[in-house]
């Protein structure tokens, strides 16, 4: 836990905001790495201790800088609020989202040093959770700690909102926000969970994809059998699913599902020109990945492909012996999981059930089907022309130095439909993270120009703002 003293010792108040930060970024850098040194890896029991005691340092500190704090036990993970000062009368009011949980850091040995022992190399700071979220939402909070250090004055009211389960897929926030609706009801959510493309291009992202996940188990025999005796007179079920799973797509990319394309909300003229402003390299791109070509759906650019296309993706394929050496048999059973990206308008009931249908339909009448739907998210859309979407990307401009694009982003953040469907509001999603930033990887890191820009922009977002909702 953080040492505590007063928010104003030894503080000038003659500074300004952006002033205050550039005095103090080394402490807030230091800060931000205990931060990351707290373990809090929501999807593995043997951490759930340091779940709990990320939360309570994170507490702790929004308390440190000014916040009124409080936390919430849930059935899993705590949820952290913490709120400004509150002012009288009726002020425009903001929900600032971030998780303080993290994914797990294996395979441990691909890191080229400990995950939870940050490491600066540069203008990097390597560790897990640097950028995924801890960095993100503490250069917010940094941001307000230097307007409320220096005497100034928000122009509305924050409300912080730090979870512990996003990695596992947030099944207590909602209950949580249905629960405190009235508290929590705000002008809008303001989310630094996404990224930019580059340094030099800020971007609002106006679009997420949402996600539709589907097991696919194929049995045959009742047994494994030896492939030498019994081998030739009966299916594979291995074999079986490896047909149709190919079956799903055709050689231009083109998922064959019927009705698997109906619900898609085509791209704008305007949204195509969007993305062909960003920079891309088709040959880079393809380095970076470790690929000897691209391949994606015909008609489409790589942007538009990965962020504004459907997608049918196989997650895991697992069937037979994976020990060490052979064993001849015939597998008694296969199995895949697959996971399917979504754009506006598509339902993710809808499509797993399109999925599972038209695989009923193709399966060989020489093995058993079985399907189980997971878990879906719907597709998330904001119309990029409302004064907050304008007020934010003038905002970007004024922090980074640089004009901001506009955005889709080809991940999936459930819990933005979640904001719309239970508080009524939209989502203002300002990444800060690069796409080398290895989220999810081994050696995540954040760039801690980033991380600078991402406080100077949050002393600046909410005077723009809040005079976008006056006008």
């Amino acid at each position: 836990m953080p040492p505590r003293r007063p928010l104003t010792a030894g503080f000038d108040f003659m500074m300004t905001p952006q002033q205050y930060l550039i005095e103090h970024q080394a402490r807030h850098i230091g800060q931000l790495c205990d931060y990351l040194r707290l373990p809090s890896v929501s999807a593995q029991a043997s951490h759930r201790e340091d779940v709990g005691r990320c939360a309570a340092w994170i507490e702790a500190h929004c308390r440190e800088i000014g916040l009124n704090t409080e936390l919430h036990p849930t059935r899993g993970h705590p949820i952290v609020l913490a709120r400004t000062p509150r002012r009288p009368g009726r002020r425009p009011h903001f929900l600032v989202y971030g998780h303080y949980d993290v994914q797990p850091p294996e395979p441990i040995e691909l890191w080229a040093s400990p995950p939870f022992e940050p490491r600066v190399e540069g203008h990097s700071l390597f560790a897990r959770g640097a950028s995924d979220n801890k960095g993100q939402h503490f250069a917010h909070l940094k941001a307000v700690e230097a307007v409320l250090a220096t005497g100034g004055e928000l122009p509305c009211d924050l409300t912080f909102l730090i979870e512990g389960e996003e990695e596992v897929g947030s099944a207590n926030l909602v209950p949580f926000l249905k629960q405190h609706r009235k508290s929590l009801r705000c002008d809008a959510v303001v989310i630094s969970d996404t990224g930019m493309p580059a340094r030099t291009l800020p971007a609002l992202t106006y679009a997420l994809r949402g996600i539709a996940a589907l097991e696919v188990i194929v049995r045959g025999p009742s047994r494994d059998l030896h492939s030498g005796i019994f081998g030739g007179s009966l299916d594979n079920p291995a074999m079986a699913l490896a047909r149709m799973l190919a079956a799903l797509r055709d050689r231009r990319g083109r998922i064959t599902v019927p009705g698997f394309y109906d619900q898609v909300r085509p791209l704008t003229r305007n949204e195509r020109r969007q993305l062909a402003r960003l920079p891309f390299n088709e040959r880079s791109y393809a380095r970076f990945l470790g690929v000897p070509k691209l391949f994606g759906e015909a008609g489409f650019t790589a942007w538009e492909q990965r962020s504004a296309r459907p997608t049918l993706e196989v997650n895991g394929l697992t069937s037979g012996y994976q020990g060490e050496g052979s064993k001849t048999i015939v597998p008694a059973a296969a199995s895949a999981k697959l996971t399917m990206r979504l754009v506006p308008d598509q339902s993710p009931d809808v499509i797993a059930r399109l999925v599972a249908r038209h695989l009923k339909s193709i399966c060989p009448p020489t093995v058993r089907l079985e399907t189980r739907a997971g878990h879906g998210g719907l597709p998330y859309l904001l119309e990029p022309d409302t004064s907050l979407a304008r007020a934010a990307m003038r905002t970007l401009e004024l922090a980074f130095g640089y004009a901001p694009v506009l955005l889709r982003e080809g991940g999936s953040i459930p819990i933005v439909t979640d904001f719309k469907r239970v508080l009524g509001a939209d989502t203002l999603l300002l990444g800060l993270a690069l796409p080398d930033d290895n989220a999810h990887s081994p050696n995540e890191k954040f760039d801690l120009r980033n991380f600078a820009a991402g406080a100077r922009l949050g002393t600046l977002l909410w005077p723009e703002l809040a005079g976008a909702l006056a006008a």
